[in-house]
């Protein structure tokens, strides 16, 4: 909304001092002559914003122009500046309102605790794109528009069409009745009703979604976080998956844990090691997992598991086994 992108506009200048028309157009993801037309309509509407002509020159305010914006501590404001400063801020879709947020609490502080708060925030580094041995963490991609009308419908409880790609299937037509929406370390969930039945839908699988006029057969209250736990309950019981007893190093448990489905049992060993009770997708899944881990995990139970790892050793072995 224009509304909205002035406002930023002159938050920007607040925050920055000057800007030139280029910096705008990056800040603003507009175009130049947008910019330009912005900059009359501040002007004509009695916002003291000028131009500088020349090498340095730019757009600014007057220097005692203060936009009324208060009511934000210090803490309160490095809460949200730490918060906005995470990956998850392009979940969802929000990623440009999160800016323009940002800048706005940026604005909202006393003069005196800006620098300080906007200091301390680039202190604070919230979910990184890898962790410490490297791996990278990717986050979903769904397209603006798609996720934008998802949202909306989500919001105004509407029905919603999507096209989705079940795993293992091709791309189908389903209006849904959405009743909110999940995200799961960088992964997004649209939770729904579709003729009465609960489903759960992987949001970088709709590659498209249109709102229907149609108002969408749901409570108007609900508990997003006990419908998201009965959910994953349900998950975890259907299909193939398996649950596993294993043996492993506390050093590797991360590594074990980040592959499977859910963690049910964990205690510890008598010899320093961790006994956990783990839950995988299929059989093949836990196999998998557990080869990666080499000799710092054992399959306890169950015996099928013992025995195809221990067949998958031996012919390791005999592959390698032979005189050198």
């Amino acid at each position: 909304m224009r509304a909205d992108r002035l406002i930023s506009l002159v938050l920007l200048l607040r925050r920055h001092g000057r800007l030139t028309a280029a910096a705008l157009v990056r800040e603003l993801e507009v175009s130049t002559r947008t910019v330009l037309r912005d900059i009359e309509a501040l002007s004509a509407a009695g916002v003291p914003v000028y131009a500088e002509r020349g090498r340095h020159g730019g757009f600014a305010l007057l220097p005692d122009f203060r936009t009324d914006l208060t009511g934000l501590n210090h803490d309160e404001a490095l809460a949200l500046l730490t918060a906005g400063s995470g990956r998850g801020e392009q979940v969802f879709g929000l990623g440009p309102a999160l800016a323009s947020a940002m800048r706005k609490v940026v604005d909202a502080l006393p003069e005196s605790h800006r620098a300080t708060a906007s200091d301390a925030a680039r202190r604070f580094l919230v979910d990184p794109e890898t962790d410490l041995l490297s791996r990278r963490l990717v986050t979903e991609e769904v397209p603006g528009t798609t996720m934008s009308e998802v949202r909306r419908a989500v919001l105004a409880g509407r029905k919603l069409r999507i096209h989705y790609a079940a795993t293992g299937q091709a791309p189908q037509w389903r209006t849904v009745d959405p009743v909110g929406l999940v995200t799961v370390r960088d992964r997004g969930y649209l939770l729904a009703t579709r003729s009465g039945a609960d489903r759960t839908y992987r949001l970088s699988r709709v590659s498209a979604a249109e709102q229907l006029p149609e108002p969408a057969q749901r409570p108007d209250r609900i508990d997003l976080d006990r419908i998201w736990r009965e959910r994953c309950a349900q998950f975890l019981s259907d299909g193939d998956q398996v649950t596993v007893r294993v043996r492993v190093n506390p050093a590797r448990r991360e590594e074990l844990v980040d592959t499977a489905l859910a963690v049910r049992v964990e205690e510890p060993d008598a010899d320093g090691w961790l006994r956990l009770e783990v839950t995988f997708q299929d059989p093949r899944h836990a196999e998998w997992a557990l080869w990666q881990l080499t000799a710092d995990a054992e399959a306890l139970a169950p015996q099928w598991l013992r025995t195809s790892l221990r067949n998958r050793a031996a012919a390791i072995v005999s592959c390698y086994g032979g005189s050198s």
